[in-house]
């Protein structure tokens, strides 16, 4: 990437945008300088039994962030820091900045923007963005510039592993309006180096990239009930930067130093639109989106394409605002440009319905089978993990067709002596696991269930909760249970000064209907608060793993200590 396109494409859109100037009324009428912030450290301490330990002996993990002031400019500082590269995928170690002055918004550091789905959308980039946003203007600014993908290295002598191009990008949003009424417009460009890593064979199928994406979107009011919007991108991808120039009549190929046009490059279309009326009560609307197969953008993890959603929605509020309905049902095809062997067509839906019949209940349904991407997460992924710091790294992203969840809440007594609660969950997901482009299971099923019961005695401030905990997964050829109860007892001392936690569970895990393991863990959790501004924190954590199938995991006993200290500043 050639860094004068960055200053040219910033410099012709800032002349179109009034820049608000600084208001240095407040100079000798407020504290010149202010400072305010925290520190947080947890030294984790680690012992195993029975396997190779799968973690450090000692380990830390340190945040915090740390705030001035200046008349009226902020500047805003944050951090975290570890050390525990065998837990995690990587070291996490990143570092923001976020200053704000008036209608300015800066941001340095590991951060993500989101302009729209089909541009920039929630890509954590190194580097540094700018929001403009001034309060007497309907005009608006925001311009991104840094990394989005870091030079790794093959990391054998056969090319095996991970490998990655140092990728750079760019972006810049300007929009003019406000409420319903706007325009917005869109520039995101990504490229990448190809001299960043040494030289690797095509057969891998790792070849060097470049982007450009441009969209505008619109809304209008029609009238006092009627509104109307829509987004039009398009997207030029080049898939290898090493082949030769080429002439090509799209667009975005005549973008001049914006985009090179080569043999290998491609161009998508991604059309969304809506129209919704609303009146007092209820909404109704119609909604109409386009994605072309291959679509994609560099400015976003993941992204569906090669559909066609026809979609109608309504909203409306019933028996005097105590059950609230949402619906969004419609018809999506695939093969839009017909070269694949078949068309899957289906009928799309989404139903939500919240009624609280009193305070003391609420019940929920929600219902959708479009496409998303989560992250799958099981209740006894956080039953079991040892410290709160173990999955801060997870990028394992899932490909849901179909969730319904189910929930109910009965607060059952509720006096200045005791307050019960009784909770349910139930929820279902059918996904296809997905890792970048790779899909590793398809027709896979999850449900997940939870019934807690907890009850708190108000003058002894102690809460005692019991729960029991189901999931279950089904795929072709296989089917795996996991269930148990857990306990937990609470109380605070001190004028609520010191919290104690001491919780406990059982599961045990079954595959094809046969017992493989029991997991018992104990947890004791403690925090001690001090002139407000320091917090002591001490979690212990026994998990005892044994095996009932020879060949399965091995049995195991494991301890985890964490010793962690918070302090909080303001000045």
């Amino acid at each position: 990437m050639k860094p004068y396109r960055v200053v040219v494409v910033i410099c012709l859109i800032l002349l179109y945008v009034p820049l608000a100037g600084q208001d240095l009324a407040s100079i000798g009428k407020e504290s010149p300088f202010r400072v305010s912030g925290g520190v947080s450290l947890s030294q984790i301490a680690y012992a195993v039994r029975g396997i190779e330990s799968r973690r450090d002996p000692y380990s830390y993990y340190a945040s915090g962030s740390i705030n001035f002031s200046l008349y009226g400019w902020s500047c805003p500082l944050s951090f975290s820091l570890s050390n525990q590269g065998v837990s995690y995928q990587q070291p996490f170690n990143q570092y923001s900045l976020h200053p704000t002055y008036k209608a300015f918004t800066g941001h340095a550091g590991y951060i993500s923007m989101s302009y729209s789905p089909y541009t920039v959308s929630g890509h954590t980039f190194l580097g540094g963005a700018v929001d403009v946003a001034p309060a007497d203007s309907k005009w608006k600014f925001s311009g991104l510039y840094g990394r989005f993908l870091k030079a790794v290295e093959p990391d054998t002598a056969e090319y095996g592993g991970t490998a990655a191009y140092e990728r750079m990008g760019y972006g810049a949003k300007v929009s003019y309006g406000s409420g319903n009424d706007f325009v917005d417009i869109i520039l995101f460009h990504a490229e990448d180096d190809v001299n960043s890593i040494r030289a690797i064979p095509d057969s891998i199928g790792l070849l060097p990239e470049e982007n450009l994406v441009m969209s505008i979107g619109a809304g209008k009011s029609l009238g006092k009930n009627f509104v109307l919007r829509g987004e039009l991108a398009s997207s030029a991808l080049s898939r290898d930067t090493r082949s030769v120039e080429s002439n090509q009549s799209h667009p975005l190929a005549n973008t001049g130093f914006l985009y090179t046009s080569r043999i290998s490059s491609s161009y998508y279309q991604a059309f969304k639109a809506s129209l919704n009326y609303q009146q007092e009560g209820y909404v109704l609307g119609v909604g109409y989106e386009r994605v072309a197969p291959g679509y994609r953008t560099l400015g976003a993890y993941y992204f569906n394409n090669d559909l066609e959603n026809i979609t109608a929605n309504g909203a409306v509020a019933l028996l005097k605002g105590k059950m609230n309905v949402g619906i969004n049902a419609g018809v999506q095809r695939d093969n839009l440009d017909k070269a694949k062997i078949s068309t899957m067509r289906r009928v799309v839906t989404a139903v939500n319905v919240a009624y609280a019949p009193s305070s003391r209940v609420n019940l929920g349904v929600m219902y959708s089978n479009f496409q998303t991407y989560t992250n799958i997460r099981s209740q006894f992924v956080d039953i079991n993990q040892a410290t709160p710091y173990d999955n801060l790294d997870t990028l394992n992203f899932t490909q849901i067709s179909q969730s319904a969840t189910a929930t109910a809440m009965f607060m059952l007594g509720h006096n200045e002596q005791k307050r019960q609660t009784l909770n349910f969950n139930l929820t279902y997901q059918n996904a296809a696991d997905k890792q970048e482009t790779q899909q590793q299971n398809a027709g896979t099923s999850f449900y997940n269930g939870n019934v807690a019961y907890a009850v708190n005695f108000v003058p002894q401030n102690m809460m005692v909760s019991g729960s029991f905990n189901a999931t279950v997964s089904e795929s072709p050829g296989s089917t795996s249970r996991t269930f148990g109860p857990t306990v937990s007892v609470g109380r605070s001392f001190f004028e609520k000064k010191l919290r104690t936690t001491l919780s406990s569970s059982y599961n045990n895990t079954y595959a094809n209907g046969r017992r493989t393991n029991t997991i018992i863990n104990g947890r004791l959790n403690g925090s001690m608060t001090v002139q407000k501004k320091h917090a002591i924190n001490l979690g212990l954590v026994v998990v005892n793993r044994s095996s009932n199938v020879e060949g399965a995991a091995q049995a195991f006993t494991e301890f985890t200590g964490t010793l962690g200290y918070s302090y909080s500043f303001g000045m």
